[in-house]
């Protein structure tokens, strides 16, 4: 049994000599490390070793173990709650891999963080784009990320051209969703529902008071302007007695959720999913979910939820680390990644 063991391990060994490529993980909680091994184990490599801790003045620092010359190297980095020691783990670990005269490194983050400040908005950034030129400076030359993108029941009359998509594949029915329960935090960020306070002037049309607005003619009063009303949540579709599924790329904040939910339950929805590739399920989601008409919320675990699951029994996690390790073996190889999408089974 020695010979034997010391026989596979070599066979292990020349494996990962001639895929050329390499795997490591960015940190060594335990929800990067188990989805990193599943990756690996897939895959039939040994995982890269490396060490990540923290320094006692919470600096990061990142020391890579073996040679990694002329080899293509794929990243695993899972985003933990401390969100920007993630990504400055990740940053040093890919420059440290540059600098150790890697051929190519690709980061395997399958929630990419800062995803949500993608748009921009009144005296605003773009921090999403920020930090795809930072992993770019650092040494990434590509990116493996998820986001489902597909809906049946569309919260919002934009999400429902990804709706028809998805439903049509699945060949099942749409429904969309439109107006909001209440004014959204993002907004109010805009400055949409802010509008500014009617100024008059009368005579003179120098003079100005503080709460007028300046009128184009002198002695004529403008409306005052009101802030736009949005509509109540309404229902496009048949719902009744079927069972309505809500999928989005990310599920934090659960208030629309809960929302949606109610008013589905409302129209005579038999019951109710969420499905979302990232679950962050921040502050109060988890009771919210269990207090809820929602049945069952189905995340992947590209994220780790293991306190929110023990909270909320509702809560279910699916495994995508397949996904992830063919994702890494076809982008190695030079093989087509739209198979991925058009031949990933439910039985996979």
């Amino acid at each position: 049994s020695k010979e034997k063991a010391i026989f596979s391990s070599s066979l292990l060994i020349m494996n990962v000599a001639k895929s050329g490529y390499r795997v490591f993980s960015a940190n060594s909680t335990p929800a990067c490390t188990e989805l990193s091994k599943k990756i690996t184990e897939r895959l039939g490599v040994e995982l890269g070793k490396s060490v990540v801790y923290q320094e006692s003045n919470r600096e990061t620092r990142v020391e890579i173990k073996e040679s990694v010359r002329g080899q293509t190297i794929f990243i695993i980095q899972t985003i933990p709650r401390d969100v920007n020691t993630a990504i400055m783990e990740l940053l040093i670990m890919a420059y440290a891999l540059k600098t150790s005269c890697a051929k190519n490194i690709i980061g395997v983050i399958p929630y990419f963080p800062y995803s949500k400040q993608c748009k921009m908005r009144k005296r605003g950034s773009i921090v999403c784009k920020l930090l795809a030129s930072m992993l770019a400076k650092a040494g990434l030359t590509h990116l493996i990320t998820m986001d489902l993108n597909a809906i049946i029941v569309a919260k919002s009359p934009s999400a429902a051209k990804r709706a028809q998509s998805y439903a049509e594949r699945l060949r099942l029915g749409l429904a969309v969703m439109h107006g909001e329960a209440q004014c959204s935090e993002s907004d109010m960020a805009d400055g949409r529902h802010s509008p500014p306070c009617v100024r008059n002037t009368i005579g003179h049309p120098g003079l100005e008071l503080p709460c007028k607005q300046q009128a184009p003619f002198p002695g004529i009063e403008l409306p005052i302007m009101m802030a736009k009303e949005k509509p109540p949540i309404t229902v496009v579709g048949d719902v009744g007695g079927r069972i309505a599924i809500i999928v989005d790329d990310i599920i934090d904040d659960v208030e629309d959720f809960v929302a949606a939910a109610e008013i589905l339950k409302e129209r005579g929805a038999y019951k109710i999913y969420i499905m979302a590739t990232h679950g962050l399920l921040s502050a109060d989601a988890p009771r919210l979910i269990e207090e809820s008409a929602i049945d069952e919320v189905v995340v992947t675990n590209t994220v780790p939820h293991e306190v929110q699951k023990l909270q909320c029994p509702k809560i279910k996690t699916v495994d995508v680390s397949m996904i992830l390790a063919e994702a890494i073996r076809r982008i190695h190889n030079g093989e087509s990644m739209a198979y991925l999408f058009r031949n990933i089974t439910v039985d996979d």
